[in-house]
């Protein structure tokens, strides 16, 4: 493991603190950087583990299909990933210290040292490593069902995560240097078909041609599954910034990311949405779409929270 980057957090426990699990470089931006955002707004303690280094990632910007980018794509894209964060407001990142596995059936995903061939208990151990060390509150992962995008790195993100929960708080269960912590509450990170369907429809609106073509709406919708909608309109900027930081993986042409004007982008459902999968504070409210729901991943927690003048 390998701390990236570092700031110093208030371990009192009276800091709320929320730790994401992310599979590579660029995933910590296209997944949830709204909900970061707004919490270090806050004043909330915000800790990214990144397990993967990202290095069978392709050039997706053409304007970064260059020789010299090509033969140090691995340096680059940690180079990204500091900017990427710095842009959110993440104020520590891990690297969990795996090779990016590639995608099922490819060279990569053969290689010896890639996360999804990795020992299953060690993965585990490091990351519940990292949560007795950091303590948050507050977890966020991937969820249990990914058949929309079945990437091998992205499955075992949750597969540790959702074991790292459990194994942080049992006393009986050793990590080195590390005492137990107890997480309040996980969460899965999901794309809201709801969502999609509101960007598409705002793309045909202004006459512009939609991102969202057949392959999209074959991925099956987890709409019934979202207890949790977090406003993250005044932080949107956050977000693009981020997005922008990873400039050999995002193309700033995309009309998936930039398609819509600015205004439109922030009026169409601005919201990060998720699963609450477990909790020790409470019950776990009823699914938005059965008139449940909370707007607020510390929901519940007795964590006063103080805004941070330079967030």
């Amino acid at each position: 493991m390998e701390l990236l980057v570092g700031a110093d957090l208030d371990l009192s426990g009276h800091e709320p603190r929320i730790l994401t699990v992310h599979a590579h470089p660029d995933d910590e931006a296209s997944k949830g950087a709204g909900t970061i955002a707004a919490a270090r707004a806050r004043g909330a303690g915000t800790v990214l583990v990144c397990c993967t280094g990202g290095e069978a990632g392709d050039i997706i910007n053409p304007a970064m299909e260059r020789p010299e980018v090509r033969a140090r794509l691995h340096e680059v894209r940690r180079e990204e990933l500091r900017a990427s964060a710095d842009a959110i407001g993440y104020q520590k990142v891990w690297m969990l210290g795996y090779r990016d596995s590639g995608m099922a059936e490819t060279e990569d995903n053969e290689h010896p040292d890639c996360f999804a061939r990795a020992p299953f208990d060690e993965a585990v151990a490091r990351l519940v490593q990292l949560i007795r060390v950091e303590r948050p509150h507050v977890v966020i992962t991937y969820p249990d069902d990914q058949r929309g995008y079945p990437h091998p790195d992205h499955l075992r993100v949750h597969d540790i995560s959702v074991v790292a929960f459990d194994k942080a708080a049992d006393p009986s269960y050793g990590a080195e240097g590390a005492e137990p912590w107890a997480v309040a509450k996980l969460y899965y990170s999901v794309f809201s078909r709801e969502r999609m369907t509101a960007r598409h429809s705002a793309f045909e609106e202004l006459g512009l041609e939609s991102p969202y073509d057949e392959r999209w709406w074959k991925r099956p919708s987890q709409d019934h599954r979202i207890t949790t909608r977090v406003s993250i309109g005044d932080h949107l900027d956050a977000a693009w910034g981020a997005l922008r930081a990873h400039a050999t993986q995002i193309d700033p042409d995309s009309a998936h990311w930039f398609g819509l004007p600015d205004d439109v982008a922030r009026a169409t459902h601005p919201y990060d949405d998720y699963i609450l999968a477990r909790t020790r504070v409470g019950e776990t409210p009823l699914p938005i779409a059965d008139g449940g729901g909370e707007d607020d991943v510390f929901a519940g927690l007795d964590v006063p929270a103080t805004p941070d003048p330079e967030a």
